[in-house]
């Protein structure tokens, strides 16, 4: 059956194949954008993913921090995709510059989609908001936990993540009327590039390509292919167990920065020459750390550093084959080609110059959503 599905965020490297896989499922897709000027580059990038930009995709103009646009943007539509959020390559000075448009974006979209009659909303949160700020541990997380707000390294970026998704189910439990939401929360998301604009998580397999890290920090990261993380949403979104339900998404175990350098040049040869060898000792990417603000939300006691977070990926691969009952699969680990990290050859009119068992989510403590 086809919808009418809204999705926010859809110029990012997420929203952009979730763009590409609703068409493929026969349905009608509206983007938002904070400006219309980048409609064309969309436009492209669906291209450049197998779509067709002229079957029934249109745009309409919406921003996380302004109320303007929402309602239009939701008219006649069945289902939203949130996949629209802030996600810095480095540690903002003021925490509420994530925060605030995270939270507050959440809950603008929610009440817009409440008001114009919407079935269900999929949010992307993280496993920011499972697996961080807990002290060691060997048993895996799971879609009942959450993260520590008061734990060790809890960075803003996982303060923003974490908080907009409990004031999000909060939201559904008090005003939500009619509205249902699903959640799912991916570890670090990696696969091809349809676009110029990197994510975060692209960003950082970037710089290994390109020599800008002289050598690969002591962390670890569940992985999952982009394209499997935008196939679970479109399950949370139809499959008629999903509302109520978070799911968290990777594929296999955890995989080192020096695992993923010596894949790229395994797999790259020439093209990935300059991907460190050596492993850097945690005293140097602290003092590095001081100096390159990305490296310094990766350090170790930092984002993805942390003992915690590097057992918890781990563990989510045995937690987060819950999303299995509702007929999902990684298709594979993240590819690694270079267009997993580099745009592909423009094409097409529109061409830019140049990775379920369900169980109820675990009620938001009130207190939370306010700190």
């Amino acid at each position: 059956m086809s919808h009418r599905v809204l999705v926010t965020g859809g110029s990012g490297f997420l929203g952009s194949h979730a763009l590409v896989q609703l068409q493929e499922a026969g349905h009608q897709v509206r983007a938002t954008l904070r400006n219309l000027g980048k409609a064309d580059r969309v436009r492209s990038m669906v291209v450049q993913g197998g779509g067709d930009p002229d079957a029934g995709l249109s745009f309409v103009e919406a921003d996380l921090e302004r109320d303007d646009g929402w309602a239009a943007a939701m008219e006649g539509c069945d289902f939203v995709l949130h996949i629209a959020s802030p996600f810095p390559s480095s540690v903002p000075s003021d925490e509420n510059e994530l925060i605030r448009p995270a939270r507050q974006g959440a809950l603008r979209v929610l009440r817009a989609a409440r008001d114009a009659g919407v079935k269900r909303v999929v949010l992307t949160s993280s496993f920011a908001a499972v697996g961080y700020g807990h002290p060691p541990r060997t048993e895996p997380f799971d879609e009942t936990t959450w993260t520590e707000l008061e734990g060790r390294a809890v960075t803003p970026y996982v303060k923003s993540k974490t908080l907009a998704e409990r004031a999000a189910w909060d939201f559904i439990a008090e005003e939500g009327g009619a509205l249902e939401l699903a959640v799912v929360n991916p570890v670090l998301v990696l696969g091809p590039v349809l676009g110029p604009d990197y994510s975060t998580s692209i960003r950082l397999v970037q710089r290994l390509m390109d020599g800008e890290m002289p050598g690969c920090p002591r962390l670890a990261f569940g992985v999952v292919d982009v394209r499997d993380v935008v196939d679970l949403h479109l399950r949370a979104m139809t499959d008629p167990a999903a509302p109520g339900e978070r799911f968290l998404a990777v594929s296999g175990k955890v995989m080192s920065i020096a695992e993923m350098s010596e894949t790229l040049r395994e797999r790259l040869g020439e093209a990935a020459r300059c991907a460190p060898r050596r492993q850097l000792p945690d005293w140097l990417v602290r003092l590095v750390g001081l100096f390159d603000a990305e490296l310094r939300g990766r350090r170790p006691g930092g984002v993805g550093g942390e003992p915690a977070a590097a057992g918890a990926s781990e563990g989510v691969g045995r937690g987060g084959l819950r999303a299995d009952r509702a007929g999902w699969r990684c298709r594979r680990r993240p590819a690694v080609s270079p267009r997993t990290l580099r745009p592909v050859p423009p094409r097409g009119p529109f061409a830019p110059p140049r990775s379920l068992r369900t169980r109820r989510r675990p009620r938001s403590p009130r207190r939370s959503a306010s700190r």
